[in-house]
């Protein structure tokens, strides 16, 4: 059960063994219990039985794709989408009272999850310079104190307009619209520190920074790779997907450090033998990799490939596919045959006869998928990473061919969607010139900053105002010290939210709350009902819409705070129509249908049962990038190692967590129950490292310019971690995480393959054996 919303919870840590199976009936109970604490039995029934369902609620929760109209369950959710959905339709509800109890200092010293209990906001609120405490602020007045603080900037580019995956198609459009018409370029976005790595590697090699996978492909695949992912606890219903495949007759090979529970067995609470049976398997192959080895087996892979072909001329390569569509073969060849099978041990810790086990397995494949997420995109060397799946793919032909594929796996509902609106600090200049063409005025044409360049920016001063469209973003950057402190020299901070978090409790002079609409919610504006769209992972553009009344009767709809934000600081700068995008969300979906590639008819399309796919030119041959071809590259060989007493950290969430937000101390997928700080081991690095479960110990991560970072009081944790590596929970980790550790290429932060040391804490170290 949760604690009162008035009490932090207990942190005493009881272990017990990982579980073996993900789901079942558990999954439906520990929903349904934390839903009915949050909200009220009906409120759960409406949110629950409309859930991504036509004409329904998306789940925020992840960006899986819902399956055709026809064939959705009536209970189209997962555990953790029903215990998001519920925890943001809480009936708790936090009012100007709370503030006034509750200083900005006192605030900042909660957990993240004490600040989420607390429930909804419900008015605008204000922290001036010098004050201890937020109080209450009319809208007006509100959203003229942040207009401005805009207008007074030296340059537009002093400002900085962050938005995150759970913004609507509608809002990402009007921000970003709004940012370039006022004259900055400086819109980053939760993508730059979760797949930004993926658009950078795909669209080098592809020309589309997308996967090409619908949910057919997957059901149809004969062989599917789950690599750094955890579909378990991070995007439950992919397990649903995948249990189809399996019944269709594919084969999964699981690629991670930790045996997840979701990669060994699914019980489909939705089926009788997900309740009384023993489920499905999910991973017919497990590889117990090192972080950061999946480059060196996906080379390793390559090289086998090219070595069957040679035994075997002209039926392992697909050759037509190569000669017609790539470019690059020959001297990525000539690459792949240099291959070390000594680096590729250390670097993976797999023999070699595990790694040609997998290749017998894609032989015997004439359609295969490579599914992968933060686990690859994380590391330093995650873009040339994806390039040699890419690599990978193209040898046998396995793009463009139904139950083939590039598969990566986002989080956020709409971070795809919010990209495809223009939500990027590098927007071509075709895009940029369609909103010439359509509004009248010419945006700006220098990059801006993304997540990690603008806190550098704030930091140093060249950045004065922070506006937050969603999101917890001093919890979700990387280098927390740094990112407060950038956070703390603003001279205005403002966020657009629905719940408290971390962010608004490091706030700059003047900080502003403003609370908005949550997607469960009806939103009525001047021409009555709304509905917003978002776009899934596999690029289906479709409708939500909320059913509840709105927690508050002074809450405003992201768009509704965003027009009128413009109206005030652009004051008719640029022709644009902020009145008629607040009244009636239809015309801003026409302005971009005209902008847009692919959102022709938006209107008219976005209504029928499913919405709509947008097309995928890999699907079709064609190959968007500067070659005008598939692109084979050849990827340095990366061997991550950890000196002698170290250890390879990979940062991850719990299950019973939303991005940056815990809902509980527990993670019982993993057998951890109570406790957050803890650090998962290999029993035998413990023995060779001297520790034993239940030590106390600093997670120390050491840097090449000789800098450490700290992360102090962790309790260790026996586990089946891949050999040499450990892992631990974000946010608590980003500490450790430097603001100049970015992944080659996208300048992503890189929270896995850390280097550590666990240096026993001096008060809880085991007392001496006499």
């Amino acid at each position: 059960m949760q604690n009162p919303p008035g009490e932090e919870p207990e942190t005493t840590l009881s272990v017990t063994p990982p579980k073996k199976w993900a789901a079942g009936v558990p999954a439906v109970v520990h929903a349904l219990e934390y839903s009915l604490e949050q909200t009220s039995p009906r409120n759960t029934g409406v949110d629950l039985l409309t859930m991504n369902q036509v004409g329904g609620i998306d789940c925020p929760g992840c960006a899986w794709a819902d399956p055709a109209p026809g064939r959705r369950h009536r209970n189209e959710y997962c555990e953790n989408g029903a215990k998001h959905i519920n925890d943001e339709a809480t009936t708790r509800r936090i009012t100007a009272d709370f503030f006034r109890e509750h200083s900005v200092a006192d605030l900042a010293a909660r957990s993240d999850m004490w600040l989420n209990q607390q429930g909804r906001l419900t008015e605008p609120m204000i922290k001036r310079p010098g004050r201890e405490h937020y109080e209450p602020i009319s809208w007006n007045d509100a959203l003229n104190a942040l207009a401005q603080e805009l207008q007074a900037l030296a340059s537009p580019d002093e400002a900085v307009f962050y938005t995150s995956g759970r913004a609507s198609n509608e809002a990402a459009f009007v921000l970003q619209l709004f940012a370039r018409a006022y004259g900055t370029n400086n819109l980053p976005d939760c993508s730059n520190m979760c797949h930004e790595s993926s658009g950078f590697a795909l669209s080098e090699t592809l020309g589309t920074g997308k996967g090409t996978v619908s949910l057919d492909d997957l059901h149809h695949a004969d062989l599917i790779f789950l690599v750094g992912q955890n579909p378990g606890t991070n995007h439950p219903r992919q397990l649903t997907a995948l249990e189809e495949a399996k019944r269709n007759g594919a084969r999964i090979v699981a690629v991670n450090p930790l045996p997840e529970a979701g990669l060994r067995r699914f019980k489909n609470p939705q089926k009788p033998s997900g309740i009384v049976g023993r489920g499905t398997q999910i991973a017919d192959r497990f590889l117990h990799i090192k972080p950061g080895g999946d480059l060196a087996l996906f080379q390793a892979l390559n090289r086998l490939l090219l070595e069957a072909e040679d035994a075997r001329p002209g039926t392992v390569l697909d050759h037509d596919f190569i000669d017609a569509h790539t470019t690059g073969f020959e001297e990525f060849v000539r690459h792949a045959r240099t291959v070390d099978w000594d680096d590729v041990r250390t670097a993976t810790g797999l023999t070699r006869e595990e790694i040609e086990k997998v290749r017998d397995e894609v032989l015997r494949s004439d359609r295969v998928i490579v599914c992968w997420a933060m686990g690859i995109t994380q590391h330093k060397h995650g873009v040339p990473t994806i390039r040699e799946i890419v690599n990978f793919l193209m040898l046998r032909g396995n793009l463009g061919r139904a139950g083939t594929g590039a598969c990566p796996v986002r989080g956020h509902s709409n971070v795809q969607g919010d990209r495809t609106m223009g939500i990027w600090e590098q927007m071509p200049d075709t895009f940029l010139d369609a909103l010439q063409e359509e509004f009248g005025f010419d945006p700006p044409r220098p990059h801006g900053l993304d997540s990690v360049n603008a806190i550098k920016a704030m930091r140093e001063g060249g950045v004065k105002v922070f506006l937050a469209l969603a999101g917890n973003f001093v919890r979700a950057a990387p280098d927390s010290e740094a990112t407060e402190e950038a956070m703390r020299s603003c001279r205005l901070t403002a966020h657009i939210s629905t719940k408290l978090n971390r962010s608004h409790t490091v706030c700059g002079d003047t900080a502003l709350i403003l609370p908005t609409l949550g997607r469960t919610e009806r939103d009525v504006q001047a021409d009555g009902e709304q509905f917003v769209t978002v776009e899934n992972s596999m690029s289906e553009v479709h409708t939500s819409q909320g059913r509840l009344e709105p927690a508050s009767p002074l809450l405003l709809s992201e768009v509704a705070i965003l027009c009128r934000l413009a109206r005030r600081t652009l004051d008719g700068k640029a022709d644009i129509p902020w009145y008629e995008f607040e009244g009636d969300y239809g015309t801003i979906r026409d302005r971009i249908s005209r902008v847009v590639p692919g959102f022709h008819d938006f209107n008219a399309r976005v209504t029928r049962p499913g919405g709509f796919q947008l097309p995928n030119p890999v699907n079709e041959g064609v190959f968007n990038n500067k070659v005008g071809k598939a692109l084979f590259t050849c990827n340095e060989r990366v061997v991550p190692r950890a000196p002698e007493g170290h250890l390879l950290l990979q940062t991850l969430r719990s299950h019973d967590q939303w991005n940056t937000v815990p809902y509980t101390n527990n993670d019982r997928y993993r057998g951890i129950h109570g406790s957050r700080h803890v650090v998962l081991v290999n029993p035998a690095d413990l023995t060779e490292l001297g520790l034993v479960q239940g030590d106390h110990v600093d997670v120390v991560s050491v840097w090449s310019d000789g800098t450490e970072r700290r992360a102090e009081n962790f309790e260790i944790v026996a586990y089946p971690a891949a050999k040499g590596s450990a892992a631990a929970y974000y946010p608590e980790t980003n500490v450790l995480v430097p603001l100049d550790s970015v992944a080659d290429i996208s300048n992503q932060p890189t929270s896995k393959g850390l280097v550590v040391r666990l240096e026993p804490t001096p008060d809880r170290a085991r007392p001496t054996p006499a």
